[in-house]
């Protein structure tokens, strides 16, 4: 399958796309540039700021709004746009935000990574809706694509420079447990990046640096393929009405303007399964 382009090059570092009801439709971010990006149905494109980086983790709230991971901890947008800057998780300025998404029970996830790109410097992080954060993984070096199974019992996890996807065990009293490695290093160069589960079970993994989308059995075969005409391919989320529209971010971070012209665009596929709704925060 090869995805075609939904809009024009308008991020340097696409990052994130997440679609919901209570927002009209799909938004993703322009990590390094602060803002996120809305997807209005006529095919026009709002630009929101909020901070000096939107790390790529955008929610709903059971509420409406949504919960932003920015560089050092978290923001909450009320459902008419109002920002609430929580406290930072830490000072440390080499370390940011990076990737992640809720759990079936309403709690938020945010990994980080070092600007430095120090191996093991980074956590996974937990908002609760009480406010609290907690560190549920630490050791981690890049920080990314975290997302559930259907019924909710398992985990996906990409910690980038591995190569793998891993996989845990979840319950809400022990949270991520067992981890494992579901996806084995990735062919040639590719590493994982963002990731998305569709209503069968499939985990849809973007290959960064190798301009694709993998899609992958529970049980970590690879059985699909998604084409991109770029290089940079960071994350995918499934949208649209009836959710069987597979939208992937892009990006030219790192490269000459226009060494690779489509970088920054938004693509779309129609891969014939359709995704899960975005979890919510309770909070």
């Amino acid at each position: 399958m090869r995805a075609e382009q939904v809009t024009d090059p308008l991020c340097y570092h696409g990052e994130g796309p997440v679609w919901a009801e209570s927002w009209g439709g799909l938004r993703w971010v322009d990590m390094l540039a602060g803002d996120y990006l809305s997807l209005r149905a006529d095919g026009t494109v709002d630009r929101t700021s909020v901070d000096e980086r939107v790390c790529a983790v955008l929610r709903p709230r059971v509420g409406g709004g949504a919960v932003i991971a920015v560089e050092r901890g978290f923001v909450l947008e009320d459902a008419d746009g109002t920002l609430h800057r929580l406290p930072p998780v830490w000072e440390d300025p080499d370390l940011r935000m990076n990737e992640g998404g809720c759990d079936p029970d309403g709690r938020f996830y945010a990994g980080s990574m070092a600007y430095s790109k120090t191996p093991g410097a980074a956590m996974l992080h937990r908002l609760d809706p009480s406010g609290e954060v907690d560190t549920v993984l630490e050791g981690v070096t890049t920080s990314n694509g975290l997302a559930w199974s259907p019924d909710g019992s398992r985990a996906y996890y990409n910690d980038t420079p591995t190569r793998q996807v891993a996989v845990f065990d979840y319950s809400r009293e022990e949270a991520l447990t067992r981890r494992r490695v579901l996806v084995d290093v990735l062919d040639g160069e590719g590493k994982p990046d963002g990731l998305c589960v569709d209503a069968e079970g499939g985990i849809w993994v973007a290959v960064i640096s190798h301009g694709q989308i993998h899609r992958y059995t529970p049980e970590g075969r690879l059985d699909e393929v998604v084409e991109v005409p770029v290089q940079k391919t960071t994350a995918c989320t499934f949208g649209g009405d009836d959710l069987g529209t597979l939208y992937i971010t892009t990006s030219w971070e790192n490269m000459e303007r226009g060494q690779d012209p489509l970088a920054g665009s938004l693509f779309a596929v129609r891969p014939g399964v359709t995704g899960l709704p975005a979890l919510p925060f309770a909070g």
